[in-house]
């Protein structure tokens, strides 16, 4: 045994689960050395959910980054010649076509990310794995990638380990816990261990179901928390006695159940001669928080291992024996049996990246092992390139707002999280019913009694229409379709759509208290927001001006979308909801490493905005403020900020549009902002449903939403927001904008596309939500550009006033064609759609008040 080394380039905590193992090796395989790692187990881990997981892996998704990690993760395994490629069916019974149309929802999101998922009638489910009674099938899935890591993914940790500790990269020290972390002015400094402290400048925690309680030496939290997972074990089974497989039927997925089954192969293998059948908790899951894990010592099984008490279980083992009858035929091994502890975050992704608290302190925790070696190959590109190569918006852990890190919180969505890890079709629109009504605008009451239909985001409450405006279902009710479809019409309002036409005739409101507001201060502030910003900041000239603007990272990719205020004294970035936390923590971060003197502070909730839009905004705007005429165009220039009064209250008036027609956004202190609604709709203005702001309208403008048609794979002329100049002072990523500037054309570009034909095989007429493939009709296939990035709606809603479905993608530079004809995937069948405009291009133009035909 190698002493205890005194310091590290990096120390990694929870080397021996499958996470910190790939961590490990993928750092040594970026150049690291000098690597430690400890764990507070064996290594590989007999204690934590790596020791007992149920290693197999499907590559069916609807997110992009989730079936990147697993197809990586897939070739991983294989490569070492620790992966059975058994593939994987999920099911959907007889009566069950909820769980049917779900099955055609992953074969299409399958094609738009790369995965090879189709579809099967009940008699090849049947050939596939004979254990199945056919007459209970309807139909399934095919995913021929899935399969099983083997014999575990314990000894794949365990050789990951042994590889960078023979290679001179690595030294591990089993059964050495961390106790507390060195913390010195915002930074890591290093580790306490029984063995002695590790001084290091940077940590990554891989501890799992104990990452919280890394955390927690570090005063901060993440929001993840361990849940059961039942597994239990019947046999004995000997199928495949004789073979030497660890696995011979493929997996079998009964989502509708919440369950899985698999064979563990032949009975002398470790595990084998059974078949496992597990159960995720969809109606009542039982969490437990890491605090309450048991120590090694004192754990009747492992701490990350429960009793289970077949009570918990009957109910759904009696459904899986009318699939599987053999299950009832089999012995129960209650020996075998037990909760094993899994863990879930508060929205369904993963926890990596750097803390927001200390500079060096890095995590890598929420991940299940079809993921682990994606996940690690991320966070070892990310601590070595400061980016990764896909967009990782949806796992960083400075995604948060401190809301949403209370324990209460974590709790609540934690458990909703859990109910879903098996649920059947999770809508893109599906709003958390737990811990609502945390942060409301202050004419929050004025919206519900115009019966506000509310969604949230980063924790506002937002009005997606109000039911006091259906009277206009009247007026524009043969403009507006009825959705047929439950499921397209599922968390929608078809008063939205109404509210939008009538705001195009005359005048809305929307509220847009969800902003994410920084004040950006001190000596440095313009340099600062000049060395982030693409666009010039500086300058006399842009005092009094709101800036549209991107942050782009090294590769002069795009990171951000948001506007900067130059204010007399300071920048202020108006920011998405969802993207504020990220950029909040990014420019701290800038400000340390290059040395700007100053300020960062979160100023969302001392403020908040009013949109006032329409043909007749600045008419109604003129009737309440205190000088109308300064409204005027020539007193009141485009992107100009400027300070309005409006009953009695001090506010800043920004004139833009993200909706497509004239008018503002007022700017305004928590506390006036009742007194301004109240005032402006004195007026008779009405309230717009956000709905219009966010989807329809924004869509028909072909305006772009950040981390969804802006990611990090794209670069700013992708996108179609480059400038006509490159502004003279540096800034991040200028070298390699320059460079795509110079490019003959760019691999891809973000184009409108609009759907020709929207009825389905039965006549219905569907209204797409959600991420389509784009294909050529021609082959099927999905398009693909020269960089191997897959086409696919990054956006979709229904325009009222083009009166067609529109989505944007971004399409390969050889069909990036206006009038191409192309087609989309939605739940199996394809619909035709033509590209309508190349890059930013609107399909409606308020100016001439008509759309383009």
């Amino acid at each position: 045994m190698a002493g205890f080394p005194e310091k590290a380039k990096v120390v990694i905590v929870g080397l021996g689960g499958i996470v910190g193992a790939s961590v490990a090796h993928h750092l040594a395989e970026r150049g690291w050395d000098d690597i430690v790692g400890i764990d507070k187990s064996g290594i590989p881990t007999d204690i934590g959910s790596t020791a007992h997981a149920s290693d197999f892996c499907y590559s069916t998704s609807h997110d992009y980054l989730s079936c990147w990690t697993t197809l990586y993760s897939i070739e991983f395994f294989e490569k070492m010649g620790h992966y059975a490629r058994v593939g994987g069916i999920e099911v959907a019974r007889v009566g069950d076509d909820e769980r049917m149309t779900e099955i055609r929802r992953k074969v299409s999101s399958g094609k738009a990310f790369g995965t090879r998922a189709r579809l099967m009638d009940a008699a090849e489910v049947k050939e596939k794995f004979p254990l199945v009674e056919e007459s209970v099938v309807q139909g399934g899935l095919w995913d021929p990638d899935a399969g099983l890591v083997i014999p575990r993914s314990q000894t794949v940790a365990g050789i990951l380990i042994d590889e960078a500790e023979k290679a001179g990269k690595l030294k591990s020290f089993a059964n050495t816990p961390a106790t507390s972390l060195v913390l010195e002015d915002g930074r890591i400094k290093g580790v306490v261990t029984p063995r002695g402290t590790i001084l290091a400048d940077r940590v990554v925690v891989c501890a799992g179901l104990w990452g919280r309680m890394i955390a927690e030496m570090a005063g901060e939290d993440l929001p993840v928390m361990p849940i059961d997972h039942p597994l239990t074990f019947f046999g004995p089974f000997d199928e495949f006695s004789g073979t030497g497989k660890e696995i011979g039927w493929p997996l079998l997925r009964d989502q509708g159940n919440s369950a899985y089954m698999r064979d563990t192969g032949d009975p002398t293998t470790s595990e084998g001669g059974m078949i496992e059948w597990g159960y995720y908790e969809e109606h009542a899951p039982r969490l437990c928080h890491p605090r309450e894990l048991l120590g090694k010592e004192e754990a009747r099984l492992s701490p990350s291992q429960r009793d289970l008490d077949m009570e918990q279980i009957l109910e759904p083992l009696e459904r899986a024996i009318e699939l599987t009858p053999i299950l009832g035929e089999l012995g129960y091994d209650e020996r075998r049996s037990f909760n094993g502890l899994l863990q879930v975050s508060t929205d369904g992704n993963a926890m990596l990246g750097e803390s927001t608290q200390h500079r060096g302190l890095w995590y890598c925790v929420g991940v299940w092992v079809k993921d682990g070696p994606g996940m690690g190959k991320l966070l070892a590109d990310w601590m070595t390139d400061g980016r990764t190569g896909i967009d990782h918006s949806r796992i960083d852990v400075s995604r948060f707002y401190p809301h949403q890190l209370s324990e209460e919180f974590i709790a609540n969505r934690c458990g909703e999280a859990a109910k879903k890890v098996y649920n059947p079709g999770i809508h893109p629109r599906e709003p958390f019913e737990t811990s609502r009504n945390l942060r409301r605008s202050p004419f929050h009451e004025r919206e519900k009694e115009l019966g506000g239909y509310f969604m949230e985001l980063g924790g506002w409450e937002r009005a997606h229409g109000y039911a006091a405006n259906e009277h206009l279902l009247e007026r524009y009710g043969n403009r507006v379709p009825v959705r047929e479809n439950e499921w397209d019409n599922r968390h929608f309002w078809r008063v939205s759509n109404a509210e939008q036409l009538a705001m195009s005739d005359d005048c809305g409101l929307i509220n847009l208290s969800h902003f994410a507001v920084l004040d950006v201060e001190g000596p440095d502030h313009v340099a600062l927001m000049e060395w982030v910003c693409a666009a010039r900041i500086g300058g006399d000239a842009n005092v009094g001006k709101g800036i549209y603007t991107h942050f782009l990272d090294d590769e002069g990719m795009v990171r951000a979308d948001l506007t900067v205020f130059r204010m007399g004294d300071r920048c202020r970035v108006v920011d998405g909801a969802d993207a504020g936390p990220r950029d909040y923590h990014y420019l701290r971060r800038v400000a340390e490493e290059k040395g700007f003197d100053v300020t960062v502070t979160d100023v969302s909730e001392r403020y908040v905005t009013i949109g006032i839009w329409g043909p007749n905004a600045r008419v109604n705007l003129q009737k309440v403020v205190a000088d109308p005429d300064g409204l005027n165009p020539e007193n009141f220039p485009f992107a100009a900020v400027k300070p309005v009064e409006i009953a009695g209250k001090k506010i800043s008036a920004f004139r833009i549009s993200y909706v497509g027609e004239q008018g503002w956004e007022l700017h305004m202190p928590y506390e006036d902002g009742l007194a301004v609604w109240d005032a402006l709709r004195s007026t008779g203005v009405m309230a717009v449903g956000i709905e219009t702001y966010a989807n329809s309208r924004r869509m028909e403008k072909s305006l772009r939403l950040q981390n969804a048609d802006l990611l990090t794979e794209y670069n700013l002329l992708e996108a179609g927001l480059q400038r006509p100049k490159v502004k003279e002072a540096d800034f991040r990523g200028k070298a390699k904008h320059v460079e795509h500037r110079a490019r003959a054309h760019q691999p891809a570009t973000l184009c409108t596309l609009v759907m020709t034909d929207n009825r389905d095989a039965s006549g219905v007429e569907r209204y797409p939500v959600g991420i389509l493939p784009v294909q050529d009709p021609e082959t099927g296939d999905t398009l693909v550009d020269e960089l191997g990035r897959r086409s696919y709606t990054s956006s979709i809603a229904y325009g009222p006033t083009v009166g067609r479905n529109i989505a944007l993608a971004y399409l390969p530079h050889a069909y990036a064609e206006e009038g191409r004809k192309l087609q989309v995937e939605y739940f199996g069948e394809a619909f035709p759609v033509e590209v309508a405009a190349i890059g930013y291009r609107p399909l409606y133009d308020p100016e001439n008040l008509k759309p383009r035909s």
